[in-house]
């Protein structure tokens, strides 16, 4: 296990390279000189540079991409947030493995390698509401296997989850690192009614109360709100950075996973981009407090890592853009 303390993580938190000015800079040179009006690609030559930016390339690559989900069950599904039973993690996380997800068909056709993790789905988190959904231990050792679960040989990192209840964690988070209370960051997740909605917001609240102690440190709130694929998510966020690999965020409950890793250093989450704004109540505003754009918005809210993997494509196109497009000089096409 890297972490074997709170402390040993902070310290790595804290200690985040900052990527490659050099190579962003060759990037955006030969972005300039292509058969094209200066800037006119838009996000596409700007994700090129980000490419290069934190792979530490001139020339970047996306050879090997891969999408984690990380699955994990909550205690807090006992105060009825959820419209599935938390059977349901275990049961996706079997159709993860026979291919029948959607997640599946989406990593084919972005040409990305999956890899599914559960995380001792037969003993949810704490319910929040009366106790930490993970003392130091259990969330040291789901960060760590976040961490542990990212190779230096990737180019391109997605990260998806599962995990039944997942969004009521997703929003305690949200709330206690950028306040604005329970009702402002809760949706209905997995389609809750009006009941569920109010069992949520009260749940939220329930849990920022009981918690209210450890909402100064990021840390204290991942590990008292949140849940092991969350916590393994930033785990892997965090050894992205280390290792400098670019990363796409799915939506909310990615999102907020990685939150924290933004409040305890000003550019945490630089080497990623918001895949998309997910229809999850809540997301947009995160997106906003993070200063994410989304790439894509097109009403998506299944979770899996879906809407990132989507986003691959369009990686891979400013790429393809950057890489083979011809010159000014090449193609003998007069510059203005």
């Amino acid at each position: 296990m890297p972490f074997k303390s709170l402390d040993e993580l902070r310290a790595a938190c804290l200690d985040l390279p900052a990527g490659s000015d050099t190579a962003a800079k060759a990037v955006a040179r030969r972005q300039d000189t292509l058969t094209k009006p200066q800037g006119s690609l838009g996000r596409l030559e700007t994700i090129a540079a980000w490419l290069a930016r934190w792979q530490g390339r001139d020339m970047p690559k996306l050879d090997r991409v891969k999408v984690f989900v990380f699955a994990g069950n909550h205690g807090v599904t006992a105060q009825g947030v959820s419209a599935y039973p938390s059977e349901v993690t275990v049961q996706m996380v079997a159709n993860f493995a026979g291919g029948g997800a959607a997640i599946n068909q989406l990593a084919r056709i972005a040409g990305a390698e999956l890899d599914v993790i559960p995380l001792d789905l037969d003993h949810p988190t704490g319910d929040f509401t009366q106790v930490p959904a993970m003392d130091e231990k259990a969330f040291l050792a789901a960060v760590s296997a976040g961490y542990d679960a990212v190779t230096k040989d990737l180019d391109l990192i997605c990260f998806g989850e599962m995990g039944i209840g997942n969004t009521t964690p997703a929003a305690a988070i949200s709330a206690a690192l950028f306040g604005g209370g329970a009702e402002k960051w809760t949706g209905r997740g997995t389609g809750v009614d009006d009941a569920g909605l109010k069992r949520k917001v009260v749940a939220i609240e329930a849990g920022l109360k009981r918690h209210a102690a450890t909402l100064a440190d990021p840390l204290g709130v991942a590990a008292a709100l949140g849940g092991r694929e969350l916590a393994a998510i930033f785990g892997a966020t965090l050894a992205a950075r280390h290792l400098g690999i670019p990363v796409l965020l799915d939506g909310f409950v990615c999102t907020a996973a990685a939150a924290p890793l933004a409040r305890l250093h000003p550019t945490g989450l630089a080497h990623t981009i918001a895949a998309h704004v997910s229809a999850e109540s809540g997301h947009r505003g995160l997106l906003e407090a993070l200063s994410l754009p989304p790439l894509l918005d097109l009403g998506m809210r299944l979770g899996e890592g879906s809407g990132a993997c989507l986003a691959v494509n369009i990686v891979r196109s400013a790429l393809e853009c950057h890489a083979r497009m011809a010159s000014f000089a090449e193609a003998g096409v007069s510059e203005k």
